[in-house]
Parts: C-alpha cells; sequence; structure tokens
C-alpha cells in the first residue's frame, strides 16, 4: 500500500449533513486526555491490530496529544492518529464496525489533518494507505510514486513469516 501526500490548504469542511448525521447518533469528536492511554489502546487493539495500538500510544507522549477520539455513551467507538509514526504522517484511524459509514472516519480524518495544518505543516502524508480511493475523493490525496511498502516493509516482511 503506497503512501499518499494532501495538500493541507485545500481540506474540505465537514459537510453540514455528515455533523447532522454524527450528533443524532450520539457521537463526540474530541482530542483524547492523558488518563484514557489504557482504554484508547484496549480499543485499537481489540479492533484492529497491537500495532496499530503501539502507534496509536505514541500521541499520549506529547502535547497536545495527537489522538482524536469518537465517543458515544462515554464508550470509545472510533480513534484517528496523527504524527504518531513520522512527522507530518496522518493514521493509523479506525471507527468500530457498526458505526461505519456514517461519516465517523472523515470527521476524524479532517480534525487530525487539520491538526497538522495547525502545526505549520502544508503538506501531509497518510502511510501506507489502505483505502486510496476514500482518500483521494474525501481530501483530495495522490499517490506518492515508489513508497510502497515504505516504513512498514519490516512490519510486512514479519506477517509474510508468519
Amino acid at each position: 500500500m503506497p503512501d499518499l501526500l494532501v495538500n493541507l490548504l485545500k481540506l474540505p469542511a465537514l459537510t453540514a449533513a455528515t455533523a447532522t448525521e454524527i450528533e443524532a447518533l450520539g457521537v463526540k469528536l474530541r482530542r483524547a486526555e492523558p488518563w484514557e492511554l489504557s482504554r484508547v489502546r484496549e480499543f485499537v487493539t481489540a479492533n484492529f491490530s497491537t500495532s496499530w495500538a503501539d502507534e496509536v500510544s505514541v500521541g499520549f507522549a506529547v502535547k497536545p496529544i495527537t489522538v482524536y477520539l469518537a465517543t458515544q455513551n462515554a464508550a470509545i467507538v472510533g480513534f484517528a492518529a496523527y504524527e504518531c509514526t513520522r512527522r507530518a504522517f496522518f493514521g493509523p484511524t479506525g471507527v468500530a464496525d457498526e458505526l461505519r459509514g456514517h461519516g465517523i472516519g472523515t470527521a476524524l480524518l479532517l480534525h487530525s489533518l487539520q491538526a497538522l495544518r495547525d502545526l505549520g505543516y502544508v503538506y501531509g502524508i497518510i502511510g501506507g494507505a489502505g483505502p486510496i480511493a476514500y482518500y483521494q475523493k474525501t481530501v483530495g490525496a495522490i499517490v506518492i510514486p515508489d513508497t510502497d511498502p515504505g516504513i512498514y516493509v519490516d512490519l510486512l516482511s514479519r506477517r509474510d513469516r508468519t
């Protein structure tokens, strides 16, 4: 999976319809708090992977924390991290299966990319992007040539052996 480049100066706004849908679900978006590290790691490990939980942990070591959460009735239902893997990188990110398709992931993506822009970056990188067409459509991302497998080469090699 290649890396993608996003022009942070041309980020779209979250649509009113998406914001309304998220609100109707009772989902709140906010920056993670320091005391939530264990809960976030548990959510990410249970729903995605241990390696993603490891990456997200880095976001709790900086101020402000570089992890956004989506919560519903105080339960974590989604997350997005930035500046965890490398400087100017977005990801990992994910939303609980039962809440996908409601714009929560898009809202988390836009919050995170805006935060990268607020740090002074003009471009952001989505490393090892899975749903390339989604990122192209949502934020105008472009594929960076010759970036597959990129920085995740060692992780991918370990998976191939198991």
